[in-house]
């Protein structure tokens, strides 16, 4: 499956040989099992994978430690720039500057590893680290201004909308379809454009811009960002899933791991812009 993520599209598990299936894979023939060769096939009895007929094959353990590795160098790098780059309440845009600064470093890496033709886990742990940058300081700067519980909640918000994605995949409530992909795209690139759109218009106009990032209107497209994240989501789990039932190189897994992280980062500074608003209209 061709996943994608808002910050890229990225290169999925599909293959164009047919090695693994997904959105971009060609249409299994009447009478065939796709299953047939598949180290990781379900048994039809207990719903539970059957034990893998090759080595060297991604597993969900193989995703669950790189996502942690991931995540964990994305935890650390955020707490030490928080601890280490003290926020200025008179100087708050030089803050600002070093997470841009950080934040633009991740996005190039970014893209680095999208034209990539093999996930590179040095990439993705320096993403990761430049990302905490990133983060750690947005977070100290909005916990300086605004006040140390918005950090908090934007933590449990994205917790709790991982929770419930995932809750609601393996119950089979979210149904990721071709349907389902083309409709989450369409909203994000169009997400995407109204936000460069008020970014311009913030950087040459002055204030807010069209006023989409405050008020009642901020509210109503970072709730939007939100659910978007969520519908990626769903998309993470769905490659992941075709990975492991298709025979993914082990390696693949780091584009699990890499996806399911920037998709996090994305809900999280969403979420901190919602509890940021919400808690200065108090």
């Amino acid at each position: 499956m061709r996943s994608s993520n808002p910050v890229f599209s990225r290169r999925g598990f599909s293959r164009d040989n047919g090695g693994y299936a997904g959105f971009d894979a060609q249409p299994q023939q009447a009478g065939t099992n796709p299953y047939a060769t598949n180290p990781y096939a379900t048994d039809p009895a207990t719903g539970m994978p059957q034990a893998p007929a090759r080595a060297n094959v991604m597993t969900i353990d193989d995703v669950v430690s790189r996502t942690a590795m991931t995540l964990g160098t994305l935890i650390v790098t955020a707490a030490l720039s928080w601890a280490l780059l003290p926020v200025d309440p008179d100087n708050l845009g030089m803050s600002y500057g070093i997470a841009i600064g950080a934040g633009l470093i991740a996005f190039v890496l970014v893209i680095i590893q999208s034209f990539k033709s093999k996930p590179v886990p040095g990439l993705i742990l320096a993403y990761a680290a430049f990302e905490g940058v990133f983060l750690g300081v947005l977070s100290a700067a909005v916990s300086t201004y605004i006040g140390p519980g918005v950090v908090m909640q934007a933590v449990m918000g994205t917790m709790c909308v991982f929770a419930a994605v995932l809750f609601a995949y393996k119950m089979r409530w979210i149904r990721v379809t071709r349907r389902f992909y083309g409709f989450v795209m369409a909203a994000t690139l169009g997400f995407i454009l109204l936000m460069l759109v008020n970014s311009l218009f913030a950087i040459f106009g002055g204030g807010d811009g069209l006023g989409f990032r405050s008020g009642g209107l901020g509210l109503l497209f970072g709730a939007i960002g939100v659910i978007l994240g969520a519908c990626f989501l769903a998309l993470d789990f769905k490659q992941v899933e075709d990975g492991i039932a298709y025979g993914a190189p082990r390696e693949e897994a780091w584009l699990g791991a890499f996806a399911l992280t920037m998709t996090l980062v994305w809900i999280y500074v969403e979420m901190l812009r919602i509890f940021s608003i919400l808690s200065g209209d108090d």
